[in-house]
């Protein structure tokens, strides 16, 4: 996924999340994570990051509903 493609989600997988934005291999995005390096979501068993906090931290405009 393209740093273009992940700002159209309004949240993602943590270890994609991690990848795009901060280049972090999937351990390291769940480490992250975990230490609260970004915001995540649990909803059940699942937990995803929220793009629009990662976005506004590197100053990044989201584009949600912008398909290229």
């Amino acid at each position: 996924m393209t740093l273009d493609e992940a700002l159209t989600h309004a949240t993602l997988p943590v270890q994609t999340a991690g990848h795009v934005f901060f280049g972090l291999a999937r351990n390291a995005s769940y480490e992250a994570a975990k230490r609260g390096d970004f915001e995540i979501i649990k909803i059940g068993g699942k937990i995803v990051v929220p793009v629009a906090p990662i976005a506004a931290r590197l100053g990044l405009s989201m584009k949600i509903g912008q398909h290229s």
